[in-house]
């Protein structure tokens, strides 16, 4: 009998500061998952799911352990136009998805900064967009989910049927079975275009002065922050804002992925000065495009999807992407205390976002997204003194009351882990006790 696993030895996140050997297994049909999980246990091993690997630190790693790659059950169930809901296998990808409703006048409730994510792997880290006020988190729009378990086998799971299960599971970082697949909500569109409005911001404070209006004027917010400005000059940026156009033509984005950055970054070539001019020349060229504008979704949503593997960008010692959420009421005054300590760093991100959620509460036990706002950073992984950043600014998160996300983390303590998700054993409790993650283990282990 031939043995499904494979030994990998340079499995990395999308980060790629974490590099591992893994066992690792591609099921093509729903069915072999169960056998490979069986498999898994008589070795003496533990298992987790992996879609597309965008997590960027090791939440999707387990090194020493199994990986069974979800993207062979990439199978279309049922869409059901009328009612708008979409049942699909969990290694569908939200390319897609995106690809196939198009047409039909249909849209993702939410999508994150990329469609290059798995249906399963979006339910496991309840990914986010750019209209959390408006939509909250894409678990609110999840009806059900199957999963294998390796204890109970299948099981169909729904708030109604399984409420602690189901709440466990979104955002539940894959750890409490493995997705096989999942009905969701869709919603309509009238066309693929968003009307984009643009305008500067002078700060910190002009974007909290004007964010909470903006965000009941339009569907979808974000703002971009050169996190290399200081002084007076702290938090300047680009808000772009959109709203579904009320016409035009239902065309997908392209089924060709745009052309690949081919060669690591020299390490070298990310300074403070680079830094500094590419962060002026981004904003100067994003304000000298028209104040409104009509763009395809593509294009508000997922530019970066644009260049394959970007990540290249920050060279071979990979890099950190650090995103937090702090209430509102303590926001303004941490956002400012972060970005500060970032502009004396030097190390500043090519693309810092800063945006807001909604009202919404969190839809399961580890969901990252509360009322207030996030910033989310890409920092160079230059050893000591990148991590030397991010405890300072973990400091200022949790003085503020914050958390970070856990999809994007790759180094937070377990007491930082465990202040923001107080809950965290509500997972623990119903986590398949044959699924482990080098971040689990990590934020859990005493």
């Amino acid at each position: 009998m031939t043995d499904p696993f494979r030994t990998e030895t340079g499995r990395k996140s999308w980060g790629r500061v974490v590099e591992a050997e893994h066992q690792v297994a591609r099921p093509r049909r729903t069915g072999a998952v169960r056998d490979l999980l069986q498999q898994t246990g008589d070795r003496g091993l533990t298992a987790l799911a992996h879609g597309l690997g965008r997590s960027y630190g090791d939440s999707n790693l387990n090194p020493g352990g199994a990986l069974i790659e979800t993207r062979g059950l990439d199978r279309f169930i049922a869409l059901d136009v009328e009612a708008r809901v979409l049942r699909a296998e969990a290694g569908v990808s939200f390319d897609d998805i995106l690809r196939a409703i198009v047409p039909h006048g249909l849209f993702l409730p939410t999508v994150p900064g990329t469609r290059y994510v798995t249906l399963g792997g979006a339910i496991a880290n309840d990914v986010h967009g750019k209209n959390h006020h408006s939509a909250g988190s894409f678990g609110r729009h999840v009806r059900s989910i199957r999963l294998e378990r390796s204890d109970r086998g299948i099981q169909d799971v729904t708030r109604e049927t399984d409420p602690e299960l189901f709440a466990a599971t979104i955002g539940g970082l894959g750890l409490t079975g493995i997705i096989l697949e999942a009905e969701i909500d869709l919603v309509p569109i009238a066309s693929a275009f968003i009307d984009q409005r643009t305008e500067a911001l002078t700060g910190v404070d002009h974007f909290f002065d004007i964010a909470e209006t903006r965000a009941q004027e339009h569907e979808h917010t974000v703002a971009w922050i050169d996190c290399t400005a200081s002084g007076d000059r702290l938090g300047q940026g680009v808000l772009s804002c959109g709203d579904w156009a009320d016409e035009g033509a239902l065309t997908p984005h392209p089924a060709k992925a745009g052309p690949a950055l081919p060669v690591d970054l020299p390490g070298f070539a990310l300074n403070p000065l680079t830094l500094k001019t590419f962060n002026l020349a981004y904003r100067k060229r994003q304000l000298m495009k028209p104040a409104r504008a009509r763009i395809h979704y593509s294009g508000f949503f997922h530019p970066l999807d644009s260049v394959r593997d970007w990540n290249r960008l920050y060279g071979a010692r990979g890099f950190y992407q650090y995103q937090s959420v702090i209430g509102f009421e303590t926001a303004r005054e941490a956002t400012r205390a972060m970005l500060t300590r970032i502009a004396a760093s030097g190390l500043g991100s090519f693309l810092a976002v800063l945006k807001t959620f909604g009202e919404y509460a969190p839809e399961g036990v580890l969901s990252f997204p509360k009322q207030g706002a996030t910033l989310a950073l890409d920092f160079a992984n230059t050893g000591e003194h990148t991590l030397s950043l991010m405890a300072d600014l973990d400091r200022i998160v949790a003085e503020a009351g914050g958390r970070l996300y856990p999809a994007k983390d790759g180094r937070m303590s377990a007491g930082m882990f465990k202040a923001g998700y107080p809950d965290w054993t509500r997972v623990e409790a119903m986590r398949d006790p044959l699924l482990s993650s080098q971040f689990w283990r990590r934020v859990t282990d005493d």
